[in-house]
């Protein structure tokens, strides 16, 4: 008999049972947003005191400080996810993630295929224009970083699927039976996350698609697996990737990057032939995420 493809969720979502209404979720849900921006708040009040040329690096993300600091500081989001648990679901933590060792092998046998796909997608069209290359930060100093960056990266990614695909998905799914439920409401709470007042409404929902996007395919993962490892492996290998390569000169998270751009043309070998409005980037990126989805789930299967 075929195995049915979600049979491991039931045991994530098992510390979960019994644990939360819709309302006490949706009051847990945002008392970590509300607490997260508050954080926010006072560190840019305590930078404003003490360091106040350092607040356009750390919410920029335009220097190794900067960029290192602003992706610690998801910390503070693990930080309240574990307390919102322990405190407003009686439960440990620990129960987010499934069975550490468990979750550790998956996350090593899904990154590993990860990160050949994206190494070699480096050498498939279309290539970015080496015209448009501002400077290549020096390789010393890049690697030496690179322990520092990983580990920012990591406590990033490890915060955010703590709190989707861990403390969402786990609760909704003990509410919903039906997967379509868990597998939007969590996503588009996780894509909404990505909008940004400051941009534009095209860009705004491209990025919020393609969040959304992202976030079902690391939820099918986790059910399929059991565990956050999948998951974490995914969302790991995607940022790291978009962290240490490339970025625009002084522009936003090119802190970590090995290449930087101009500014403004980062994108150019997507739009310059694309029809009048229309971004061929988004299609792209959500083709990638399909690789990606399939390399994890060949991984999950070794």
């Amino acid at each position: 008999m075929r195995r049915a493809p979600y049979a491991a969720h039931r045991a994530f979502i098992a510390p979960a049972d019994l644990s939360g209404t819709v309302l006490t979720v949706g009051l847990g849900y945002c008392l970590i947003e509300l607490g997260y921006y508050l954080t926010y708040d006072l560190i840019e009040a305590l930078l404003l005191a003490l360091q106040p040329d350092w607040i356009a690096a750390f919410f920029a993300g335009s220097t190794p400080l900067g960029l290192g600091a602003q992706l610690a500081s998801f910390g503070l989001l693990a930080v309240l996810v574990a307390l919102v648990v322990r405190r407003l679901h009686h439960r440990p933590a620990r129960t987010l993630i499934g069975p550490p060792r468990l979750a550790l092998r998956q996350f090593c046998a899904v990154l590993a295929p990860l990160g050949l796909l994206l190494l070699v997608l480096e050498f498939v069209p279309p290539w970015w224009s080496a015209d448009a290359l501002h400077t290549v930060r020096a390789p010393l100093t890049w690697g030496a970083l690179l322990p520092l960056s990983l580990g920012a990266v990591f406590v990033q990614i490890a915060a955010e699927e703590l709190l989707y695909r861990g403390y969402l998905q786990q609760q909704l799914a003990t509410l919903f039976e039906h997967p379509a439920s868990w597998l939007l409401l969590t996503n588009l709470a996780f894509g909404f996350a990505h909008w940004s007042a400051a941009s534009p409404l095209t860009t705004n929902l491209q990025y919020v698609i393609w969040a959304f996007c992202f976030g079902l395919a690391a939820s099918d993962l986790t059910a399929r697996a059991g565990t956050l490892g999948p998951a974490l492996a995914f969302h790991f290998a995607n940022n790291a990737f978009a962290f240490l390569l490339y970025g625009e000169a002084g522009g936003p998270s090119s802190g970590f990057a090995l290449f930087l751009f101009a500014p403004e043309t980062l994108g150019e070998p997507f739009t310059s032939d694309a029809p009048a409005g229309l971004d061929w980037r988004l299609a792209l990126e959500l083709l990638l995420l399909g690789l990606m989805w399939l390399a994890a789930r060949i991984g999950l299967k070794r």
